[in-house]
């Protein structure tokens, strides 16, 4: 695990992982008692580590901190640091549960809608066909339903929880949980569910490799338009650290 390291971008923890080490680094994992967390992280999530204080302390306490943002590595590259490796959190999803089934391990999946959510079982259950599940449970549930929810995924004990859609303030909702959980590695990626029920698309490999990914995202909410005032922000917070923190 030597050529993994975690850097530093504008106080915001990333690893940077080459890909012909990410089997070794899950392996490593489940191997690993207690609660495990991988994140996903672009840059609009390292802008919030920065001022959210509990998503700063999940990230900071994260197992495997995995970017999917070009702005991230391009960061790197500007404050001189070892630059990251970019990974699409699809095919990444997809790697992770390609390992878990060569060891026959367990999957339980947590999120999106009760239809969307069998159709996602069922497509997972016909291609990881080494890959037991062992539970499923549906987001956007109501509160007084969350300590059955809790106990059935403590019980199941399975090697990686799959977090969709509907679960309530995501990645921080495992950590804020992690002492109520058994030895389980979480990962919270929100589309995973919409793409194995084939009721979302997935980003194609053109796109995500042009990093234009925040294209659909403004098609489907023209909103995300404003995003380019905190994009701007970041920029200008590269430029200062680099000009005025010479340890950046």
């Amino acid at each position: 695990m030597g050529s993994i390291e975690r850097i530093s971008i504008l106080g915001v923890p990333v690893d940077v992982v080459p890909k012909l080490e990410l089997e070794g680094k899950i392996v490593e994992l489940l191997e690993k008692d207690g609660v495990k967390q991988i994140m996903f992280l672009n840059v609009w999530d390292l802008l919030k580590a920065r001022r959210n204080s509990q998503y700063s302390e999940c990230l900071r306490n994260a197992d495997l901190i995995i970017p999917v943002s070009k702005s991230i590595l391009f960061g790197a590259r500007f404050l001189k640091k070892r630059i990251p490796v970019r990974y699409n959190p699809f095919d990444a999803t997809i790697s992770i549960l390609s390992v878990l089934e060569s060891r026959f391990k367990t999957l339980y999946l947590l999120g999106g809608r009760k239809k969307a959510l069998m159709a996602a079982e069922k497509n997972v259950r016909s291609t990881f066909k080494g890959l037991q599940l062992v539970g499923r449970y549906v987001g956007f549930y109501k509160k007084t339903s969350e300590d059955g929810l809790i106990e059935a995924v403590y019980k199941a004990s399975p090697s990686l929880v799959l977090l969709s859609d509907g679960i309530r303030k995501k990645d921080c909702w495992v950590y804020s949980r992690r002492n109520r959980f058994n030895s389980s590695i979480f990962l919270y990626y929100r589309d995973i569910v919409g793409i194995f029920s084939k009721r979302v698309k997935r980003i194609s490999d053109r796109t995500f490799e042009k990093g234009l990914e925040i294209w659909g995202e403004i098609l489907r909410n023209p909103l995300k338009l404003f995003l380019i005032f905190p994009y701007m922000w970041y920029i200008i917070l590269l430029v200062c650290t680099r000009l005025f923190d010479k340890d950046n």
